[in-house]
């Protein structure tokens, strides 16, 4: 067939087919392309999704801890326990919350003079002594000891300072304030019992502190 054309002929015949592979290859390169830009622009949009989605998961999280730590306390507990840390507890938790949010004892734990039942202040640090540990009771860092009533000189609440008040079982900086404040406003108490008209100070806490503390 290429020999029946002429020179001009066979020349006008190879530019056209030449035109017609740029023609097919750029539409079969044009098509790939789409193709993949539309995978990569879905692939863009599944991430953005994901994204959104771990943001609100998040929040959510976020929102749920928020709820967990309302009225909560902070407290250190150290020692002969499992694991010595910082911990958050529900108000008017005791001593064995945290030891039980902590994984409990070691085996030379000495519960001796530790009352189990005390309720913890926010703030306030915990520790455990081993067998054989002495410890110091003017030691502020010990501030879970029983104190035995008879060891211990009870704690006028009409006259006492705010330093003094925060010696009573029960009671932190805060709640000596209150007490201090009460005091002001209304006077001296009349009774121990009385004590519970403060703010933050229920039946546990005054059961807690209550052989500790004196009007008189």
């Amino acid at each position: 067939m290429l020999d029946s054309l002429s020179k001009k002929q066979k020349i006008i015949f190879v530019i056209v087919l030449f035109i017609m592979v740029l023609f097919i290859l750029f539409y079969i390169y044009s098509t790939l392309y789409k193709n993949n830009f539309n995978f990569e622009t879905s692939e863009e949009e599944n991430i953005l999704s994901n994204d959104n989605t771990i943001v609100e998961n998040t929040a959510n999280s976020n929102s749920s801890d928020e709820n967990i730590t309302d009225n909560a306390i902070i407290v250190y507990i150290c020692g002969a326990v499992k694991e010595s840390k910082v911990i958050s507890l529900k108000e008017d938790s005791r001593i064995a919350d945290a030891i039980e949010a902590v994984g409990g004892l070691t085996q030379d734990a000495d519960l001796t003079n530790i009352n189990l039942a005390y309720i913890l202040e926010d703030g306030e640090k915990i520790y455990i002594p081993k067998k054989g540990e002495k410890i110091e009771e003017t030691d502020s860092s010990v501030n879970t000891s029983s104190q035995a009533t008879s060891k211990l000189q009870k704690i006028n609440i009409n006259n006492a300072s705010q330093t003094e008040l925060e010696t009573i079982p029960g009671i932190g900086p805060s709640t000596a304030l209150k007490i201090i404040n009460y005091r002001k406003e209304n006077g001296k108490f009349s009774t121990i019992e009385d004590i519970k008209n403060v703010s933050g100070i229920g039946d546990a806490k005054y059961e807690s502190m209550k052989d500790y503390i004196c009007v008189k």
